[in-house]
């Protein structure tokens, strides 16, 4: 498929112009995605492939259970078609355990279980360092209305569920992730979809398959180690011939 023209280039992706109207290619990139936590971006290689199979895969599935995407199908080994939409200027992150950003400000130990998950708004600059912001930002600076925040949240929490129970199935523990959400329009009617990508890049993972302690003891769950590629294993969609030592990009 040829390449049409560049329409946005950020950390880990590019887009193109897609081949209908209203359709963008988004190319993966072997980027390592530079975070507030980890603030060097490196490039990493084969990253790109599987964050394109993982995201396909994560994508597929929430279109299958009516949780609307922007995911159409996948092109090649490191592009996807998807739609255009209009993204609304906010990370949306959910949490179901304290650790990085939440325990730092609340003073939570690290892993402790939250009360239920907890949906939080960040927004989208990267020279003021994503800050934390609150609905009544929100709606007084016109990024969204409240209408668009209750369909955030309703939409945040069945990724969170979906994503959970993938998750455990494999003996991987979702701490926290973050999705951002687009809006697109069908005639006259207009509609929120989760966009851009979900990957190990935007989520916090825990492996729950460790050894066992010295004294016969269960170790805590602890980062997933080479997280991409083991991820893609357990999960069913790692291309062959991949590998690489990629770590975690950990929300803020």
């Amino acid at each position: 498929m040829a390449r049409r023209k560049k329409v946005y280039e950020g950390k880990a992706k590019i887009l193109f112009e897609g081949p209908e109207p209203g359709t963008l290619v988004q190319y993966f990139k072997d980027d390592e995605q530079a975070t507030t936590v980890s603030p060097i971006s490196a490039a990493v290689e084969g990253k790109g492939v599987l964050n394109n199979r993982l995201s396909e895969f994560f994508m597929s599935g929430l279109n299958a259970i009516g949780v609307p995407t922007h995911f159409i199908r996948r092109l090649n080994m490191r592009e996807q078609l998807v739609r255009m939409a209009e993204i609304i200027p906010l990370e949306v992150v959910v949490r179901n355990f304290a650790a990085g950003d939440i325990s730092q400000r609340l003073g939570i130990p690290e892993g402790t279980p939250l009360p239920r998950p907890i949906v939080e708004y960040y927004f989208k600059d990267d020279k003021l360092g994503t800050p934390l912001v609150a609905e009544e930002h929100i709606i007084a600076f016109g990024w969204a209305n409240q209408q668009d925040l209750d369909d955030m949240i309703a939409l945040a929490l069945r990724v969170n569920d979906f994503l959970s129970g993938v998750m455990l199935g494999v003996g991987v523990r979702l701490a926290d992730f973050r999705i951002e959400v687009g809006r697109v329009w069908e005639g006259d009617f207009m509609r929120l979809i989760v966009a851009d990508e979900i990957s190990p890049d935007s989520m916090r993972l825990w492996d729950m398959r460790l050894t066992e302690r010295a004294d016969g003891t269960q170790a805590d769950p602890g980062p997933l180690t080479d997280v991409h590629t083991e991820l893609a294993r357990r999960l069913g969609v790692l291309p062959s011939n991949v590998t690489h030592p990629a770590k975690p990009s950990l929300i803020n």
